[in-house]
């Protein structure tokens, strides 16, 4: 039996959309490059300081926004010596990344041909049954995924009413594999 969401005095405070994910990346310039002039996600903003605001930690950062067309960003540090972000040792580099949305598949399919012209490394399309997608790395290893609906919206939304009784399932299914692994 799943654990029970405690009960909160107030209701949650409303997300409204993603305003920026940041990582750290090797060098900004070579960030640029690949996200402005290669993705056309245009250079929005850049912050240079030398002590982390939120700890007041020494620091020497440059701090840089590429702008989605959804108005949110992609972010990036870059700490001055040329060193990116390790993937983790615990998890499967598929895993952790990054998913972009384009608006259809001739979009896709010219998005990858772009990239694999530049020298990059596509994995894809893959059909996903809902969307289909390319995969591919930027200079930093962060996995980033091209992604575009192939459904409409009203299967989305059965999806999304199954949704909860699915993942309590995956929860049961989890435990069994647990006590298996451990019985």
């Amino acid at each position: 039996m799943p654990a029970e969401t405690p009960s909160l005095a107030s209701p949650p405070v409303p997300v409204r959309g993603l305003h920026h994910f940041a990582w750290r990346c090797r060098d900004s310039e070579e960030t640029r490059r690949f996200y402005e002039d290669l993705l056309g996600l245009p250079l929005t903003h850049v912050i240079q300081a030398d002590h982390v605001p939120s700890t007041g930690e020494y620091c020497p950062y440059v701090h840089i926004f590429f702008q989605l067309g959804d108005g949110s960003s992609i972010a990036f540090f870059d700490l001055g010596d040329d060193t990116a972000a390790l993937p983790s040792p615990n998890t499967p580099v598929w895993v952790n990344h990054l998913a972009l949305r384009v608006d259809s598949v001739p979009e896709l399919l010219a998005a990858k041909a772009r990239l694999e012209a530049a020298g990059v490394e596509v994995l894809g399309p893959t059909d996903h049954h809902i969307i289909q997608s390319i995969y591919f790395f930027d200079p930093n290893g962060i996995r980033l995924e091209l992604t575009t609906p192939t459904v409409p919206q009203a299967e989305m939304d059965e999806h999304a009413r199954q949704a909860r009784a699915l993942l309590d399932a995956w929860t049961a299914r989890k435990g069994a594999l647990r006590n298996a692994a451990h019985g």
